[in-house]
């Protein structure tokens, strides 16, 4: 089979499913030897089997796709778009360099869709969507939802952009990835920093007295040097211990609520 034949073995409606196919998979068969090379051989098995209808071929190209491969999910969808291409043009051939691309492109592209899918966007979104759920509005849940069904759309995207882009792909728009998932970053710090005396609540319930003085410590002092300041040493404090690994989030709940607890009975916090 030439090159100019394999261009059109595919069709759109092959290259959605398999993203679909590997989208459903992804982590539903993820393990501790090849990762997500399973969720990959699931993900394609169809559309190598159009590129390859001898059993023999097929069979070399399927135990390729099950060696180990592990990214962020999302990104993952470029990676094996590309990949697919490469093997419809170039059959058996590209093999060692399907496994050479994957392999050296899971790892930086991970550190991208790390920081921008799993950390920026739910964080960001979520607290925002969160922040209005508190208020009685259901407009955040409305928008988080409609943002998960635009991402699900756009992830299969992802893949016909990685199968019609190919190799040019991660290294012309490499710079300009980080360079976003930069700016990404300072806005999601932006938020969440913006969001702490909204979302974190704490408050002194103490009264200073001498004589016939009497001076609430929260309003007249605390407040006076920052406000909501306890809510800002109260995330600093947790941000340390989860970094520093001392306590788990479980751990750090439950202390939380403990020491809430202790400190409103004896009214040192109230609401």
């Amino acid at each position: 089979m030439n090159s100019e034949e394999k261009t059109t073995v595919l069709s759109k409606k092959d290259i959605r499913t398999a993203a679909v196919r590997y989208m459903f998979m992804a982590c539903n068969t993820f393990n501790y030897e090849n990762q997500q090379g399973p969720a990959c051989v699931y993900g394609l098995s169809k559309a190598l089997r159009k590129i390859y209808p001898k059993d023999d071929e097929y069979l070399l190209s399927i135990n390729n796709q099950f060696k180990y491969f592990n990214t962020t999910t999302w990104m993952a969808n470029l990676l094996l778009g590309a990949s697919l291409a490469m093997e419809e043009k170039d059959g058996l051939e590209a093999l060692d360099t399907v496994q050479n691309f994957k392999t050296g492109m899971m790892g930086p592209l991970a550190g991208i869709g790390d920081t921008l899918i799993w950390v920026l966007y739910p964080t960001i979104m979520g607290s925002i969507a969160a922040y209005m759920g508190l208020q009685g509005n259901p407009t955040g849940a409305i928008i988080w939802l409609c943002l998960n069904i635009f991402f699900l759309l756009f992830r299969i995207k992802l893949f016909e952009i990685g199968y019609d882009s190919g190799l040019k792909l991660v290294t012309n728009l490499g710079e300009r990835i980080n360079i976003f998932t930069e700016v990404a970053s300072i806005m999601g710090l932006t938020v969440i920093g913006a969001l702490i005396p909204s979302v974190v609540v704490m408050k002194i319930g103490l009264v200073f007295t001498t004589g016939k003085v009497k001076m609430p410590i929260q309003s007249q002092i605390l407040d006076k040097i920052m406000p909501a300041l306890l809510p800002v040493l109260l995330t600093y404090v947790v941000y340390k211990l989860l970094v520093s690994k001392k306590m788990t989030v479980i751990q750090v709940i439950f202390a939380i609520i403990a020491l809430a607890l202790v400190c409103s009975f004896f009214g040192i916090l109230v609401v």
